[in-house]
């Protein structure tokens, strides 16, 4: 039984003839498909903006909980803190005040 990853859709991309070189000549070098350099790039290309967008989304929260709340750190607590996990002491980070 094929897996979906194995039998997925055909989607079309139109790319100038600039990139179609600069892509087979990637995959002439790594001695791989065109198919797959072009998979591999969209590949890492999702995960990194869901990534960057799962940030945005929890920067976007905290930021709403902040202006709820007002509990927060300083910036030299957060460097301190960080700086004494950066010297293998294991401390708990510093309290949220206002």
């Amino acid at each position: 039984m094929r897996t979906q990853e194995t039998t997925g859709k055909t989607l079309s991309v139109k790319l100038d003839n600039a990139m179609r070189d600069r892509i087979k000549n990637l995959a002439d070098i790594q001695q791989r498909t065109t198919h797959w350099v072009m998979r591999q790039a969209i590949t890492q290309y999702v995960e990194r903006e869901e990534k960057r967008e799962a940030f945005r989304q929890a920067t976007l929260a905290a930021w709403q909980e902040y202006q709820e709340t007002g509990l927060h750190v300083t910036g030299d607590e957060a460097d301190n803190w960080l700086a004494e996990l950066g010297e293998g002491q294991d401390v708990a980070p510093p309290q949220w005040h206002r």
